[in-house]
């Protein structure tokens, strides 16, 4: 039974997250031959105040655009 865990940051759409977790499911069931009906895929929102790369929060980032 396949557990995905997706973290992404907060702004995508419930349309982008559908197809994202078709594909995904798709692809375990074709790569890995995972039953689609025991896939479970989990989509994780973060928000960009939660998340930090290179020490410097998401937020800040895409505020300072770099």
């Amino acid at each position: 039974m396949p557990f995905v865990n997706v973290k992404m940051l907060e702004g995508r759409t419930i349309e982008q997250k559908k197809q994202l977790v078709k594909a995904i499911t798709e692809s375990m069931a074709e790569i890995c031959g995972a039953n689609p009906e025991y896939t479970m895929v989990v989509v994780e929102d973060i928000a960009k105040d939660h998340w930090a790369r290179g020490g410097v929060m998401a937020s800040d980032r895409i505020a300072d655009n770099k």
